[in-house]
C-alpha cells in the first residue's frame, strides 16, 4: 500500500514531525475503513475555522478530489492523485500555478494531505501490463480518510456554534424591540422618569458590539439588554400599579367618570354649547330654583369658560401632550443654532428660535398662529423644530404645518412617534458617521 513507508519531501522542501505525524496516523486505517469524498469534504467546509484552512485552499482539494476515480475513499481504490499543476489551475477555474503551488502547501501543513514525491519530484504512475497501478507519485489522500472521524465532529461543532450565535441574535433582536417600543410608549405617555437616559444606556450597548462579535459578546450583551428591560418592565409596572390605585381614568382607554358635574361637554358630545355658557335647558331648569341653585350655576359657568380657555374649547383627552425639552433638543438638535446665543435653556427660548425658524421656512404667521392654538405654544414650536431636522424631506413647510394642525384637530397626531423616529435617525446617523 501507498503509505507503508515514510516519505520524504523532495528538493529543499523540510521534513517535519507534523508531516511524520500523518504519515503514522495513515498507516493506522482499517482495511475496510471507506467515506464518501464529497460528504467529507462538506464537513471540511464547515470545519474550515478550526482546521485553519482558506477557501481557496479548499476551491484547491476539491479539485484533487475530482481526480480521485471513485466516491468512496478507501485504501483498496488507492489513495494517490497525481495531476499536474496545469491541471489543477484549469480545475480550479483558471487560479495561477504558483497560487496552486502555495495552497497545496498549507493543505500539507493542515495535515489534510501527504507528499509522496518521486525521485525526480515529478507526479506520474507506474502501470503493470495489466493496466492496474503499480507505483504512483503525488498527494495521498490517506491523512482525510484518517481524520474522517474528527473532521465530522469539527463540523458538528462548528454549526452547532453557529445555530447557538443565530439563536442569540434572534433573542438580542426581541430584546431590542421591547426595550424601543416600551421607552417610546412610556415617552408617549409622559410617564414620569429618566427615559432619555435609559434610551442613551440602550443605544450605548448596541453601538458597542463588534461587527463581527463572537457567542460569548453576544451572550454578554443579550445578559445586559435583558437586565435594561427588566429595568424598564419594572419602572412601567409600578407606574401601572400606581395608576390602579389612585383609580385614575385619564391611564384607562375610552374610560370615562362621571364625577365632575361640570363637564357636560363629556356627557352630551351631540349638545353643541358655546364657550362659557351652560346648556339652554339646564339654565332653565337652574333659574326654578332657589338663590342657591342660581350660585351654582354661576359658579359651575365660571370654572366651565376657564377651562375652555384654558384648552381651546377641545377636551382635555384632545390635547397633545408635551415632552421633555431635553428629549426634544436632542431629537432635533439643528433647532439649537437659531436660540438666542445659539443656545437653548427653557421652553421660552425654544419657542423664539421656533419663530426664527417659521420666517426661514418660509411658513406664514397665520400658519403658526393656528398650530400653537390648536396645539399650544411649546407643542407648535416643537413641531417646527421637527420639520427643520426633516427639512430635506418636506417640500413645503407651510403646508406641512397646516395639515398637522387639522390632524391634531381631529385628534389624529401625536409628537411621540415623530420625536422617536429623529432620535433612531440620529443615532443611526452617528453610527454611520462615528
Amino acid at each position: 500500500m501507498e503509505t507503508g513507508n515514510v516519505t520524504t519531501p523532495f528538493g529543499r522542501r523540510l521534513m517535519t514531525l507534523g508531516m511524520l505525524t500523518s504519515q503514522v496516523m495513515a498507516r493506522e486505517i482499517k482495511t475496510d475503513q471507506s467515506v464518501d469524498k464529497w460528504r467529507l469534504f462538506r464537513a471540511l467546509c464547515e470545519a474550515k475555522p478550526l482546521l485553519g484552512i482558506s477557501d481557496r485552499a479548499l476551491a484547491v482539494l476539491n479539485a484533487l478530489l475530482s481526480f480521485y476515480p471513485k466516491n468512496e475513499l478507501a485504501q483498496e481504490n488507492g489513495l494517490i492523485v497525481f495531476p499536474s499543476n496545469i491541471q489543477l489551475s484549469l480545475r480550479t477555474h483558471g487560479m495561477a500555478e504558483q497560487t496552486v503551488r502555495r495552497h497545496l502547501a498549507a493543505l500539507v501543513q493542515a495535515g489534510l494531505l501527504l507528499r509522496k514525491d518521486s525521485p525526480n519530484g515529478k507526479r506520474y504512475v507506474r502501470r503493470n501490463r495489466a493496466g492496474e497501478v503499480n507505483e504512483a507519485f503525488g498527494f495521498s489522500l490517506a491523512p482525510l480518510l484518517a481524520r474522517a472521524s474528527e473532521i465530522e465532529q469539527l463540523a458538528a461543532e462548528v454549526m452547532a456554534e453557529r445555530l447557538h450565535v443565530q439563536r442569540l441574535r434572534e433573542r438580542i433582536t426581541l430584546c431590542r424591540r421591547d426595550i424601543a417600543k416600551l421607552i417610546e410608549a412610556a415617552v408617549e405617555e409622559q410617564i414620569p422618569g429618566d427615559w432619555q437616559g435609559l434610551y442613551c444606556e440602550f443605544r450605548d450597548l448596541i453601538e458597542g458590539l463588534p461587527r463581527s462579535p463572537t457567542a460569548s459578546q453576544l451572550e454578554l450583551l443579550l445578559d445586559e439588554l435583558t437586565t435594561l428591560r427588566a429595568d424598564v418592565l419594572n419602572r412601567l409596572e409600578i407606574r401601572i400599579e400606581s395608576i390602579k390605585e389612585r383609580g385614575n381614568a385619564n391611564y384607562i382607554e375610552r374610560h370615562i367618570q362621571n364625577s365632575n358635574p361640570e363637564s357636560n361637554s363629556e356627557l352630551e358630545p351631540d349638545f353643541d354649547t358655546k364657550q362659557g355658557a351652560m346648556p339652554e335647558q339646564d339654565n332653565g331648569r337652574r333659574a326654578a330654583t332657589s338663590e342657591e341653585g342660581r350660585a351654582e350655576a354661576a359658579h359651575s359657568s365660571r370654572c366651565e369658560k376657564e377651562h375652555s380657555l384654558r384648552t381651546g374649547g377641545r377636551n382635555d383627552g384632545d390635547r397633545l401632550k408635551s415632552f421633555p425639552l431635553g428629549l426634544v433638543l436632542q431629537a432635533c438638535p439643528e433647532i439649537l443654532a437659531y436660540g438666542p446665543g445659539g443656545i437653548i435653556r427653557n421652553w421660552r427660548d425654544l419657542m423664539t428660535a421656533a419663530v426664527t425658524v417659521r420666517s426661514m421656512l418660509g411658513v406664514s404667521p397665520s400658519a403658526y398662529e393656528e398650530a400653537a392654538n390648536v396645539m399650544g405654544p411649546e407643542n407648535a414650536a416643537t413641531v417646527m423644530a421637527c420639520i427643520l431636522e426633516r427639512g430635506g424631506h418636506i417640500n413645503s413647510a407651510g403646508g406641512y404645518l397646516r395639515g398637522l394642525t387639522r390632524r391634531s384637530e381631529k385628534g389624529e397626531f401625536a409628537i411621540g412617534p415623530m420625536l422617536m423616529a429623529l432620535l433612531r435617525a440620529n443615532a443611526s446617523a452617528g453610527r454611520k458617521f462615528g
